[in-house]
């Protein structure tokens, strides 16, 4: 056979080939698409962890039902089979892991298996500070989010900071995480939202806040808000009363060491947190 009939022919091979690969994989796509689908809501289905109480049945076996609690090793044990363990999978894993220890037994011809989370007490976060619910809050389901546990704890109380502290540990290694709750909520901020893991700790400091006496018809704290100004918080303060000169505003703050420093602000500079300021009596 000569040089040229012989590409020919594997061309036309080559062709076939990938024709039917490609059929194979038309006729598979729904299939395929299917199996794609399964496994990626098994990897975000909640995990049975230590501590939990699940309800075990069999149907039409009701000697086989039963309510126990998941062991700090992650171990249950059931009648027929002895311990087994379940901590760490999702339930629809734990029921396949059951039904086939009862299948391969020779107990159950053909187990229907359910595995029921009654309460989730193994994976859980604790929500401190400025909320209105403080406590420990059960991840309920998979990928819970920061903004959830928050709303869990009730929201953020009204002397709440808009920055967050998020610490735990991922991938054995400790963790900590400052999170700007407004931009979450802006556009494309949602990556910003962490996925609480099992025994995180979220943590809502107090907001700033700035210190305003003298003549200044309502003195007092306030909160600080993002970016405000020294005219802002006068403004706030219900301004200055007759007696008031903005020639005698003083502005006491802390350096880095600690120690007290007396400072002139023009009224379109920013306050920071812990901010003392002073309106004098005008002399004229």
């Amino acid at each position: 056979m000569t040089a040229k009939p012989l590409l020919h022919t594997l061309n036309r091979s080559l062709l076939a080939a990938g024709t039917a690969t490609a059929l194979a994989l038309a006729a598979a796509g729904p299939a395929w698409a299917q199996a794609q689908t399964t496994a990626s809501a098994a990897s975000t289905e909640y995990r049975l962890g230590a501590g939990d109480i699940v309800r075990i049945s069999v149907y039409q076996n009701p000697d086989l039902t039963l309510e126990t609690r998941v062991s700090e090793s992650g171990v249950v044990s059931y009648p027929l089979l002895g311990s087994i363990k379940i901590g760490g999978l999702a339930p629809a894993q734990a029921e396949k892991v059951i039904s086939d220890g009862l299948k391969n037994g020779n107990f159950v011809k053909q187990p229907q298996v359910t595995v029921l989370v009654i309460q989730v007490r193994g994976n859980q976060v604790s929500v401190l500070g400025q909320v209105n619910r403080p406590g420990r809050f059960p991840i309920e389901v998979a990928e819970m989010r920061l903004s959830d546990m928050l709303a869990n704890a009730g929201g953020i109380a009204g002397a709440g900071a808009e920055v967050v502290t998020v610490v735990g540990t991922r991938n054995g290694q400790p963790f900590r995480a400052e999170v700007d709750l407004p931009k979450v909520f802006t556009s494309g901020g949602r990556g910003d939202d962490l996925i609480v893991q099992n025994g995180d700790v979220i943590w809502v400091d107090r907001a700033p806040m700035v210190y305003i006496y003298g003549e200044v018809q309502r003195p007092g704290p306030m909160r600080l808000e993002r970016g405000m100004t020294l005219m802002q918080t006068l403004a706030t303060g219900g301004g200055l009363t007759q007696r008031g000169t903005e020639k005698g505003i003083r502005v006491h703050r802390k350096d880095a060491s600690g120690k007290v420093q007396v400072v002139q602000l023009a009224m379109d500079e920013s306050l920071r947190d812990g901010d003392v300021v002073y309106v004098k009596e005008s002399l004229f």
